[in-house]
C-alpha cells in the first residue's frame, strides 16, 4: 500500500509526484516557521515543475480544510470517547491537536494537491536523462 509509486507514498513523503525520488521541499524539518513550505522550483531528478502556474498552490487552502477538520475530528473522537474527558477539555485538545499538527496539515495538503494533477511515471528519470541540456 505504501510503496514508491502509489499517490499515498508521495503524499506522505513529500517527494516529487512524478518520479517519487526526492523530496519537493528544501528542508525536511516541517517545524522550522520561515522552511516549512519553501519548496525546490523543480524536481532535480525528473524536471518536473513543482509550481506549475502562479499561484497554483492557493487550491490547497480547500485541501487544508478539509485535512484539518479531519484531524480535529480525530482529536475530539480520542479525547471525547476514548479518554473520556469533558467537552471543554476535548476543545482544548483540539486546539492542541492543530496547532501541534498545522505543519503537517499544510505540507500534506499541498503534496494531496499536486498528486491531484500530477501522475507519477516510472521511467520519468530516464526521459529526462535522455533529453540534451540547453544550459552547457
Amino acid at each position: 500500500m505504501l510503496k514508491k509509486g502509489s499517490k499515498l507514498y508521495s503524499i506522505l513523503t513529500g517527494t516529487c509526484p512524478k518520479c517519487q525520488e526526492e523530496s519537493m521541499y528544501a528542508s525536511k524539518n516541517m517545524y522550522n516557521p520561515s522552511e516549512t513550505l519553501h519548496m525546490n522550483e523543480h524536481c532535480s531528478s525528473c524536471g518536473t515543475k513543482y509550481k506549475i502556474e502562479p499561484s497554483f498552490f492557493y487550491g490547497a487552502m480547500y485541501v487544508s480544510y478539509a485535512v484539518g477538520v479531519a484531524f480535529a475530528v480525530a482529536a475530539f473522537i480520542i479525547s471525547y470517547l476514548f479518554i473520556g474527558t469533558s467537552l471543554k477539555t476535548s476543545f482544548y485538545a483540539i486546539i492542541a491537536t492543530m496547532i501541534v499538527f498545522m505543519p503537517v496539515i499544510m505540507r500534506w495538503s499541498r503534496n494531496i494537491w499536486i498528486n491531484i494533477f500530477i501522475k507519477y511515471d516510472a521511467n520519468a528519470v530516464k526521459k529526462n536523462s535522455a533529453k540534451p541540456n540547453v544550459n552547457q
